[in-house]
């Protein structure tokens, strides 16, 4: 049982640290706000998000092949599937922006370009995208815990 609640913790806390940086690229990434120091800021952010996203992804592993259920019960589950499918989608769309704030910032030191608003825009776009998919994977995760979709 402390194993399980500590798996439950360590999942919970790789999610709400996807959120705060999906939801930080999603405010630092306006057209209005883009300077140096944003740019720079966003590919750092990115990082950690990209980080988050995997410790998301390991302490889920980790529940499903050291939890109380066991891996049998999980991989039989369609909810699961759901659920790592939405996490699968975020992901794809989350390695376009994050070329992009490579390139920004590779630019940036280059030669001191910044983006452009229409490039700005078209990043936003996507990163808007993921921090709203994100919100819908708990939805599944919420009746796989309560033993739905078994079977």
């Amino acid at each position: 049982m402390i194993l399980e609640s500590l798996l439950a913790y360590l999942h919970i806390l790789a999610i709400l640290t996807l959120v705060v940086f999906i939801s930080s690229e999603a405010a630092l990434c306006r057209g209005e706000w883009m300077n140096a120091a944003v740019v720079e800021r966003l590919a750092k952010v990115d990082r950690i998000y990209g980080l988050a996203a995997v410790a998301v992804l390991l302490t889920g592993l980790l529940r499903i092949y050291l939890g109380a259920k066991g891996a049998a019960w999980y991989g039989g589950n369609w909810l699961l599937h759901v659920k790592l499918g939405l996490f699968a989608v975020v992901g794809l769309v989350s390695i376009r922006p994050t070329l992009t704030f490579i390139r920004w910032r590779r630019a940036l030191r280059a030669d001191g370009t910044l983006p452009s608003p229409e490039e700005i825009r078209k990043t936003r776009r996507l990163v808007m995208l993921q921090a709203h998919l994100v919100p819908l994977i708990p939805l599944p995760a919420a009746f796989l815990a309560r033993g739905f979709g078994a079977g």
